[in-house]
């Protein structure tokens, strides 16, 4: 039996210009302040933009963006509520501070509840943080979004680029649409990530280097504008968004 839930996603998403997948192979590489604070930079640029934090494990979008006493309205569905102008949903506000130690279809069901019963509003782009790696909830949130494109983030470390071509593998076999690659946490004086990229033929976007002073900006969305990690994604981001 066909669940009636999963083509309500689609008409969930219907409203959204573009939307925008950021993952990566593996946790710890900044993949989701680097989704949090794109949503910013595009916010700040006058885009209506949605960020949707699926990382079932370790949802932290909120802690970026200062959204920890924010909670969705529930009307035919829920809506996301604002947080820097940008709508907003994260797993975190119904497991709260609790672990989710979900396995099998019960990732599945999770998933498919928050992107069916969730409205969004008419976005020009709308921002998902994915779950790391090729788990089975990220599998699926692959799945229900279909017309995803997908920015990859890895550091320069061997383990991390072991872990982020296997996920440009994948995607490529499934032939989604790949932006391109963000190095995140890089060494401004070496080459490995965009000498490794010439195999799968697509973009490297640039890279980040460490900025000691951003987690102290976390929960302020305008300081976090003014850092040099932000102003760094900024560039990179004038190569994919206009």
């Amino acid at each position: 039996m066909i669940d009636p839930r999963v083509s309500l996603i689609q008409e969930r998403l219907a409203p959204i210009d573009r939307i925008i997948a950021v993952t990566g192979g593996k946790g710890g590489i900044g993949k989701t302040v680097i989704a949090s604070t794109l949503g910013v930079i595009l916010k700040n640029r006058g885009l209506k933009v949605g960020l949707c934090d699926l990382d079932l494990c370790g949802p932290s979008t909120h802690i970026v963006l200062g959204g920890e006493t924010l909670y969705p309205e529930e009307e035919k569905g829920i809506v996301p509520p604002n947080v820097y102008g940008i709508q907003y949903l994260s797993i975190v506000f119904f497991a709260k501070d609790f672990a989710t130690p979900l396995r099998g279809t019960d990732i599945s069901n999770a998933i498919i509840e928050l992107l069916a019963i969730t409205r969004w509003d008419k976005l020009d782009v709308l921002l998902f943080d994915m779950p790391p790696g090729l788990s089975d909830a990220a599998l699926d949130t692959i799945r229900f979004i279909p017309h995803g494109e997908y920015l990859i983030v890895t550091t320069g470390s061997k383990l991390s680029w072991a872990t982020t071509r296997k996920i440009i593998s994948f995607l490529k076999e499934l032939n989604l649409p790949i932006i391109g690659v963000i190095e995140n946490l890089a060494n401004p004086q070496e080459d490995f990530i965009q000498s490794s990229l010439k195999e799968f033929n697509i973009k490297y976007l640039g890279k980040i280097p460490i900025d000691p002073e951003l987690e102290k900006t976390f929960g302020n969305p305008q300081k976090l504008l003014q850092t040099k990690f932000a102003k760094e994604l900024d560039k990179i981001a004038e190569k994919f968004v206009r």
